[in-house]
């Protein structure tokens, strides 16, 4: 479906209109106590990616990747696609419509409305605002970018993977929050082409779509209910995502809501990283010890995002 040489080409097709978001190596023994001094753990800080995550990735590389780029873009998102896709519409010069569930975050619907694109507040849950986008799409001709289960999107946000092991060589393991799972089934593919990186997917317990796939050993609906759902709420597993999630992740852990809100606010606290819920979701099975580390294993947890209300 994807190989490292296509995302080689899509890292050098993307890489003058992303960041190279900085990596920062923490102390273990502050996060893990007495479980295990000689730990060592990696952030790659992907909040700092404009529009403040890194779904940018993954929305420049579905419009550089065409033939010509399209008059007009449309999303469904929860917010933070929708800011990626807006952002990478208003840099390229393209027209961008929005669909939000009428529940997202203040916050994520005011940072797509500052890049500029047309926000429509519209159905109870994310799939609703799909069932919306789609109709849009095919009234005007819009060119489509999902939120998740494009290849385009998901080699966009494999990215990430090849950036980060250029500046950090010896991971044992990394942690990555799910949501829909673009993130995780790009990162994997790519990490388990050049490396044997340990992948751990991080779910929270009410909104863990991947989880139960692979549990059933098929995309299976969920309800997300999880305070974190705004970011990693998909009700339903993207089918790419699943099948290279099988291939290529290790292992799957659900987190609770406690866990994550804990994860949060340790992380302004201890490192002044005001995350968003979703983007802390991978720090907490580390916080929380849901993730077992080894002895002197080198962990890389992956903060994904940062679009949320000051905390102070």
């Amino acid at each position: 479906m994807i190989d490292k040489q296509t995302i080689d080409q899509a890292y050098g097709l993307i890489k003058p209109y992303i960041r190279k978001t900085p990596v920062m190596d923490v102390s273990a023994a502050d996060i893990l106590g007495d479980r295990n001094q000689n730990n060592r753990v990696n952030f790659k800080l992907e909040l700092f990616q404009h529009a403040g995550c890194f779904k940018p990735r993954g929305a420049f590389y579905s419009l550089l990747s065409q033939t010509t780029l399209p008059k007009s873009v449309a999303a469904a998102s929860g917010g933070n696609h929708g800011a990626a896709v807006a952002y990478a519409a208003q840099q390229l010069g393209v027209k961008a419509n929005i669909f939000v569930p009428k529940a997202a975050p203040k916050a994520k619907v005011d940072r797509i409305q500052d890049f500029g694109a047309e926000v429509l507040l519209d159905g109870d849950n994310y799939a609703a605002a799909l069932a919306n986008c789609e109709q849009h799409i095919q009234a005007t001709g819009a060119f489509s970018i999902h939120a998740y289960d494009d290849i385009t999107t998901i080699t966009g946000q494999a990215t990430v993977a090849l950036e980060w092991l250029k500046q950090v060589h010896d991971l044992d393991t990394i942690l990555i929050a799910v949501g829909g799972g673009g993130l995780i089934a790009g990162m994997a593919t790519y990490i388990k082409q050049v490396s044997d990186v340990k992948i751990v997917a991080i779910e929270p317990t009410l909104s863990a779509s991947m989880y139960h796939a692979m549990a059933n050993a098929t995309p299976t609906p969920v309800t997300p209910t999880s305070i974190a759902s705004d970011s990693l709420g998909a009700s339903l597993c993207g089918k790419n995502c699943f099948a290279l999630a099988q291939q290529h992740v290790d292992e799957f852990i659900c987190i609770e809501d406690e866990d994550i809100l804990q994860a949060q606010t340790s992380l302004w606290n201890d490192y002044r990283i005001l995350a968003e819920l979703g983007g802390a979701a991978a720090f907490a099975a580390l916080t929380s010890g849901k993730y077992e580390v080894s002895e002197n294993e080198k962990i890389g947890v992956l903060i994904c995002g940062g679009n949320t209300q000051f905390l102070g």
